[in-house]
């Protein structure tokens, strides 16, 4: 199971991505086009070209997971340059529902300040 903790960061690698790639292209991807350590633990996420499909490369400490999404209607949106982006949470839980980030706004929260 992929648990996402308070530290775990999601990664998109922005443009489309060839998702005939399993475990060692995905992991050779995340190394030398996002620059990242693929045993890090954070989640990488991919887009095909049609944007119909994600794969997560995620590395759990004994092994590599790839796991998809392919959506039944619609496309996902999903930034057209190059290089990565990065989500938090819930932006990852929406785009993984198959919602529009760009048209979501995030609320301004109040926070008490406590000391």
């Amino acid at each position: 199971m992929i648990a996402l903790g308070a530290s775990t960061r999601i990664f998109l690698a922005c443009g489309a991505t060839d998702l005939r790639k399993s475990f060692d292209g995905l992991f050779g991807l995340v190394a030398s086009k996002l620059e990242e350590d693929p045993a890090s633990g954070h989640l990488f996420v991919f887009c095909n070209r049609s944007r119909t499909r994600l794969k997560v490369l995620f590395f759990d400490g004994t092994g590599l997971w790839v796991c998809g999404k392919r959506l039944e209607k619609g496309r996902f949106r999903w930034p057209e340059r190059e290089g990565k982006a990065r989500l938090s949470a819930s932006e990852w839980a929406m785009l993984a529902g198959g919602l529009d980030l760009s048209r979501a706004r995030p609320r301004r929260w109040w926070r008490s300040e406590v000391g």
